[in-house]
């Protein structure tokens, strides 16, 4: 059974598609988890909204409980990390992740920069042996066959490759970064654009990804990796 981990990072309440004002990047993630469901209802689904509810950050004494051995901590450290487990706890267990990541100045949401520092926890998702030839560091879910999608909204347009904004688009490659850094490199993507606009544009745009969004869902549900 496939276990779907399904991420919200907005700070608005609600989709656009339900509420004035409300979330395109949740428009677009509910849409794609319906049309998933429609296609695996047997389909385990974790909820994550971090746009409402977001991690702490680090802090010094996270970054030494995270640094310490499990066998070493201490029952201070435990609870430090405790957040922190139970993220990474839901990423494990995920088969596929739905993140709505919507572009805040050019870069994820400081909630979804905290998620993904919750989450890239040494020892976890990622290994570290100073003593280890060549590079330390090495992804933990590199075999867990694990698929990511991220479902994105901008206030301007052209921050596709290639567009007029694409060299201050920090979204997508700092999450592909990040994500690819414990393992998870199958990466897939759909944004809307014109937000700040609202006129037929932005209509037009979210037509289009609402469109991709569907058809995207279908690819990656209709059995085996495409």
């Amino acid at each position: 059974m496939t276990t779907l981990l399904h991420i919200d990072a907005s700070a608005r309440p609600g989709g656009s598609d339900e509420v004035r004002h409300g979330s395109h990047t949740r428009r677009l993630s509910a849409g794609f988890v319906r049309r998933w469901l429609s296609l695996h209802p047997e389909t385990q689904v974790i909820y994550r909204d971090v746009g409402q509810e977001p991690p702490a950050p680090v802090t010094g004494r996270w970054i030494q409980a995270a640094f310490t051995p499990e066998r070493a901590r201490a029952d201070w450290m435990r609870e430090e990390l405790r957040s922190s487990d139970a993220l990474v706890d839901e990423l494990l267990q995920a088969d596929l992740i739905v993140a709505g990541v919507p572009m805040y100045n050019f870069a994820p949401p400081a909630q979804f920069k905290a998620y993904i520092d919750n989450i890239v926890r040494v020892g976890r998702t990622f290994g570290f042996d100073r003593s280890r030839e060549g590079d330390p560091y090495w992804p933990l879910l590199a075999d867990a066959g694990k698929r990511l999608v991220i479902l994105s909204s901008r206030g301007d347009h052209g921050y596709d490759a290639g567009g007029r904004n694409a060299g201050h688009n920090h979204v997508e490659a700092s999450v592909r970064s990040a994500f690819a850094y414990i393992g998870v490199s199958e990466v897939h993507g759909v944004a809307i654009e014109y937000d700040e606009f609202a006129d037929g544009r932005l209509e037009d745009s979210i037509r289009r990804a609402e469109a991709a969004v569907q058809a995207l869902a279908s690819r990656l549900g209709a059995g085996p990796r495409q």
